[in-house]
């Protein structure tokens, strides 16, 4: 009897299947073409010409179906931190399965759980407490603005329920989430949106040192736009402060411990929480476990996903001060979960993530070779289209000028021109899988796997030395 599927519509990998046959790349291109909808993808192209199919990876590299080989130069989306094709992550799977494949932690614990919330508090700032498993960053963020709300309703502060969040900074994709999102280009199309979230200025020192003397100085100014966007909104109404410590879009925003003493000083002057994203920025990024460690920041939650499992299984968390949980000890609900957060498998493999990290001392080999890969990538200043190299940790951005004296950017037309139709395309030719990001001003993301070393940063060097060459040859008139 034919299935449902079979019956109504061709089926040729089905059909392949249940033939023993391999499906050969045609198929699977086609197959792709007809039934798939990429994330964050323009189609047309991609329909149109050749669709790239991954196939495999280990260590540092991944292979498409041709059998080419690549360097992933940003740890498959900021997440691949310990490498590709770790045994032990698969093991851990694996036997976690055979013994408690799934169960809620809703009302009830299992011990893959509650052995990975002590041992994420192990590694986080002091000032957190309680570990609330997600499945990823952006349902984190959702979680942490829903927190904060009820929190200060239960405090008697029912007005408290207005977030900041910093421009160009990205949050997640989810309605609440993507409220967060400084990137207006990304939130247009879906509003309206949930109300009630406001910008202040990134730490984007680049683009600010003609108006500063120091960096310092800029830093200062920049926190301060939080205690006036706070003032203009009225302190009875605002409930928290989102932030990466090093700001992803836009192209690895860092700023001095300054910002952050004077970010916390107004925070607290006027009770408003603090919310780490640390989705990228943690475990290991940014040369510490915890980016907020490094730039000594406590806030009151942290948020986590990505290089928590290095990907092999989808997990997030938000840890959370003691105090944000102290009415839920006393009677109080929160009405708030998801079916896989804290999936039992999850947390077993993101424990044998952490075994790793412990035994091979990755945030140790991030520290000792950070100064190395940027002083690798700094040789592409020599370049007329660099304007900037910036970041920190093995997190690192290389913004991308028209005229580097007077760091004059591209226009919309020509970003897309320069990302999408030239660079995107020829490092990937050239076996270098990295970001081009134009959610700001034109930058090429590097963060890859936390056990690379000079080699790898040569390589990637190299290869961008050549295409950035040819994008500034074929830019200029």
């Amino acid at each position: 009897m034919a299935t449902v599927a079979s019956a109504n519509r061709a089926t040729p990998l089905l059909d392949a299947r249940k033939a023993g046959q391999e499906a050969t790349k045609p198929m699977l291109e086609q197959a792709a073409k007809d039934n798939l909808f990429l994330h964050f993808t323009q189609h047309k192209p991609l329909l149109e010409g050749e669709l790239p199919i991954i196939t495999r990876a280990d260590g540092h590299h991944f292979w498409d179906i041709d059998g080419k080989r690549y360097l992933d130069g940003i740890s498959s989306l900021f997440a691949v931190n310990a490498g590709h094709g770790r045994p032990e992550m698969a093991q851990a799977a694996f036997d976690q399965m055979r013994k408690l494949d799934f169960f809620p932690i809703w009302s009830h614990a299992h011990p893959t759980a509650i052995e990975l919330s002590e041992r994420l508090l192990s590694y986080a700032p002091k000032s957190l407490d309680r570990v609330f498993f997600t499945t990823g960053g952006g349902e984190a963020n959702e979680t942490a603005w829903k927190l904060a709300k009820q929190y200060f309703k239960l405090q008697g502060k029912p007005l408290k329920h207005k977030v900041l969040t910093r421009n160009v900074a990205y949050h997640g994709t989810s309605h609440g989430a993507l409220s967060l999102t400084g990137i207006a280009a990304m939130k247009k199309m879906f509003e309206p949106l949930v109300p009630s979230t406001f910008r202040v200025p990134n730490t984007n020192w680049y683009r600010a040192q003609d108006q500063f003397e120091t960096e310092e100085e800029f830093a200062i100014w920049a926190a301060d736009r939080v205690e006036e966007m706070i003032l203009f909104e009225d302190p009875d109404t605002v409930a928290a402060f989102f932030l990466e410590p090093v700001q992803n879009s836009g192209g690895c925003f860092t700023a001095p411990k300054v910002y952050f003493e004077r970010v916390r000083e107004i925070c607290d002057r006027y009770d408003v929480l603090i919310v780490a994203d640390e989705t990228i920025d943690g475990f290991g990024r940014c040369g510490s476990m915890f980016a907020s460690e490094r730039y000594g920041l406590e806030p009151d939650m942290l948020v986590c996903a990505k290089g928590m499992t290095s990907a092999y299984a989808p997990l997030g968390a938000l840890l959370l001060n003691e105090k944000l949980f102290e009415p839920f000890k006393h009677g109080a609900l929160f009405p708030h979960g998801y079916t896989y957060g804290g999936h039992p498998v999850s947390c077993a493999v993101a424990l044998a993530n952490l075994d790793i990290f412990d035994k091979e001392d990755l945030v140790g080999n991030v520290r000792r070779n950070e100064a190395a890969f940027k002083a690798t990538l700094e040789k592409l200043k020599d370049l007329p289209i660099v304007g900037d190299v910036r970041g920190v940790g093995y997190f690192w951005a290389i913004e991308l000028v028209k005229n580097k004296e007077t760091k004059e950017t591209f226009t919309d037309a020509e970003c897309d021109k320069l990302l999408r139709g030239i660079l995107s395309h020829r490092m990937f030719e050239e076996g270098l899988y990295c970001r081009s990001d134009d959610r700001g001003d034109p930058v090429v993301q590097l963060a890859p796997p936390l056990t690379v070393g000079q080699a790898e940063f040569d390589e990637m060097e190299q290869i961008l030395r050549r295409c950035f060459n040819e994008a500034f040859a074929e830019m200029t008139p």
